[in-house]
């Protein structure tokens, strides 16, 4: 059985998570534990976030190799911290409180999302296609217009934008940790709720709608659920594309199963343990603060790159 996996995926995330708190715990215990926690807390959120809503989109555009940052989610929040950092300054942009600054972020993301989907759905749900086609050249058009900006940028402000530009776990804000999980959980339970629907969805519109399932408002549904899940993600920590395209395949090759509601949880188990184990890697075993983003990305994109040649060839 399929489910049997979830199981050794939870005590896999525990032990991790145990050893991340533990390893080499030193005095001040309560200062050093509680930064930990508030890491821990983040990589274990951003990690569920993206894998369960990487399961949600492929669904609903019927494509294995699609993640939510395809649409422009990252392009549109370097697009953010490029204007934030050009109308207040380097030093503006720094004092403005964190939980401020990360509702303006998700907000505005899931407003940006919102807009995308609803307008191109509007009418049904049908055109995906047009919809993540219309998502990449906006995005396309978002890093080019980011890009122009930064050109015209102080090389000390440019520096803050450039920080901004990659996914960092090592300055989480504590002050909206708290909304940021709850939002990303009731996200989580409301997509765990769908996926019998989803079963039915991925066989396609017509056949979904043959057997007698709302088939356009379970991908809006699902589109805002990822809309809620990736904007959240996001704005916590930056920009991050190939995790959800790791975490969504090795769920499929390791459960083999087709149902979502081993699919979902599968993917979010192991989104949040490949984030919890490269950090534990390079931060406690080999010193480094900021190699984990990269290395994700990098392994994510030979990923893309291997499903890509593998469906060219079949």
């Amino acid at each position: 059985m399929a489910e049997r996996h979830l199981p050794l995926l939870a005590l896999a995330l525990c032990a991790l998570s145990a050893a991340f708190l533990g390893w080499h715990l030193r005095a001040p215990f309560g200062f050093i534990l509680e930064l930990r926690a508030t890491k821990l807390a983040a990589l274990i959120c951003v990690g569920a976030a993206t894998g369960a809503a990487t399961i949600l989109f492929q669904t609903v555009a019927m494509n294995r190799l699609l993640t939510p940052g395809i649409v422009g989610f990252d392009a549109l929040f370097v697009l953010l911290q490029t204007l934030l950092v050009v109308a207040l300054g380097g030093v503006g942009t720094a004092q403005i409180p964190g939980a401020w600054r990360f509702v303006l972020e998700a907000v505005f993301l899931m407003a940006a999302a919102t807009a995308l989907f609803g307008l191109l759905l509007r009418r049904d749900a049908s055109d995906v296609t047009r919809m993540i086609l219309t998502g990449v050249v906006l995005g396309v058009l978002l890093r080019g217009l980011a890009s122009m900006v930064q050109r015209m940028m102080d090389p000390s402000e440019f520096a803050v934008v450039q920080q901004a530009m990659f996914a960092s776990f090592g300055r989480v804000d504590g002050g909206p940790l708290a909304a940021a999980t709850g939002l990303l959980a009731a996200a989580l339970l409301a997509a765990l709720r769908l996926a019998p629907a989803l079963d039915v969805a991925g066989l396609g519109r017509g056949a979904a709608r043959a057997l007698g399932l709302d088939h356009d408002r379970v991908v809006l549904v699902s589109l805002m659920l990822v809309a809620a899940m990736i904007s959240v993600s996001t704005a916590l920590v930056g920009p991050i594309t190939f995790l959800g395209l790791l975490a969504a395949s090795l769920a499929r090759h390791l459960t083999d199963s087709h149902r979502h509601a081993v699919l979902i949880p599968a993917a979010a188990l192991i989104g949040a343990l490949i984030l919890v184990t490269g950090q534990f890697l390079f931060e406690r075993l080999m010193g480094s603060q900021s190699a984990l983003a990269v290395v994700v990305e990098f392994f994510g994109g030979l990923l893309f790159l291997g499903l890509v040649l593998r469906r060219g060839r079949q």
